[in-house]
């Protein structure tokens, strides 16, 4: 969400946004609604300053006469009060939902594009393999090794159900345990969020109203009967631990020397893949659920300041990787790919020799105040000013998609799979074999 103040003065800028990042959203109407909104305002303080007058002069006039004229006078303007008043819910409602749908203004040296063709490659990473035999993929070598069961997996979860098993399963609860004391020891507090949040939540990190049909909706049956109820109560699977640790801190003004504030959740992921059908309907790239680290940060509204945190929560990222020795590449990403909300982004891609191509693992974001505006975060100044935070956010390790590159790279021609070395100590082993 941007100030409707910034709005009127840049509305050319916000327009490009829009059209940038191709956003459905008419800026002159927003305008026009916002005055007409403010108009209606402006009525309604009127006549309640006048009916409260017209109340103060009835309870002191002798008068029969007056008395009865004042309220008189004072029922019809309850009447058009209640009139005014309805019109003015009506056009409010409007004015919000066209408010959160209003972009960001991307940084400058963000690429202009409309899909990923046009994310611009920043840095490389380490050496893809050449293999001397014929690889095979993570599909073959999670049934091989009896890492991975897709078929039962289907049959208990539906499309795109899994089990990981043995190895994979320590294997994928190393990968969180290693991020997490890695960055706990940069400093990042470390949390267990809630999956299952409120709408509110949802909206302040901008994943409503943008990505809803992304979303499972949590219900009872009885619930489900009652659509008013479910309306009233509705919880959602987070697709990410980002909106949950956001929401931890709406509403909250913290103290500028507290500032950064640098969190990490892990947390299970859910997401629907609704707009993803028939795209990597095989393997573990594209899931309904997995587990991920989240690393999120607030600091000071300067955005010099805020893309120093983006460097470093994306470096973060590319640690673990190196770590892991997987090659990869750094891309920012365009204004059509990026979402709405972002003001600068990046995507970390890891080689994945199944897809004989770099593939997004990691995603790292600037947002600016856009987020904390719609979840009212602020901070207080040396001098006593009230400034909403700057966030950011940033994949840490995902899992298991992060093991299509572990298990297709550190094969081996024999269909074993080598360790690597830090996770190693989880597993107590170096290499997996087939089960006898």
């Amino acid at each position: 969400m941007l100030d409707i103040k910034f709005i009127q003065k840049n509305k050319e800028e916000v327009k490009k946004a829009v059209k940038v990042k191709d956003i459905d959203l008419d800026v002159d109407e927003l305008l026009e609604v916002y005055k007409k909104r403010n108009q209606l305002l402006v009525q309604i303080e009127q006549l309640r300053k006048k009916r409260n007058e017209l109340s103060k002069k009835a309870g002191q006039t002798s008068s029969k006469e007056d008395f009865l004229k004042y309220r008189e006078e004072n029922r019809r303007i309850k009447e058009e009060l209640k009139k005014l008043e309805e019109k003015y819910r009506k056009v409010e409602k409007e004015y919000q939902e066209k408010m959160l749908l209003v972009p960001n203004i991307p940084s400058q040296d963000t690429p202009i594009g409309k899909d990923p063709s046009d994310n611009k490659v920043v840095s490389f990473w380490g050496k893809v393999p050449q293999f001397k035999f014929s690889p095979r993929s993570h599909i073959e070598l999670g049934e091989k090794l009896d890492l991975i069961d897709f078929q039962r997996g289907v049959r208990i979860s539906g499309f795109r159900g899994y089990y990981l098993k043995n190895e994979a399963v320590l294997m994928q609860i190393g990968l969180m345990w290693f991020a997490l004391k890695k960055l706990e020891k940069k400093g990042y507090k470390l949390f267990i969020p809630p999956v299952l949040v409120k709408e509110f939540a949802l909206i302040g990190s901008g994943h409503f109203p943008f990505g809803k049909e992304d979303i499972f909706q949590i219900a009872n049956p009885e619930e489900i009967k009652s659509e008013q109820n479910l309306e009233e109560n509705s919880l959602f699977l987070a697709g990410t631990s980002e909106p949950s640790l956001l929401a931890y801190f709406a509403n909250e003004v913290l103290d500028e020397k507290d500032l950064p504030v640098k969190v990490c959740g892990f947390s299970p992921c859910y997401r629907s893949e609704v707009g993803s059908y028939g795209k990597d309907a095989k393997g573990l790239y594209r899931l309904h659920e997995f587990m991920k680290v989240e690393q999120v940060v607030l600091c000071k509204n300067d955005l010099k300041e805020s893309n120093k945190y983006l460097e470093e929560i994306r470096e973060n990222a590319e640690e673990i990787l190196k770590d892991l020795k997987l090659p990869y590449r750094v891309v920012q990403v365009c204004t059509g790919d990026m979402g709405a909300g972002k003001i600068k982004m990046y995507d970390i891609e890891t080689w994945m020799p199944s897809r004989n191509e770099y593939s997004e693992t990691h995603s790292a974001s600037n947002l600016g105040d856009w987020q904390a505006r719609r979840l009212n975060i602020k901070y207080k100044t040396k001098t006593g000013e009230k400034k909403y935070v700057h966030t950011l956010n940033n994949t840490a390790i995902a899992s298991p998609r992060i093991l299509i590159p572990i298990l297709e790279i550190y094969q081996q021609k024999n269909g074993e799979v080598k360790v690597p070395k830090v996770l190693r100590p989880f597993l107590r082993k170096k290499i997996i074999k087939p089960k006898e």
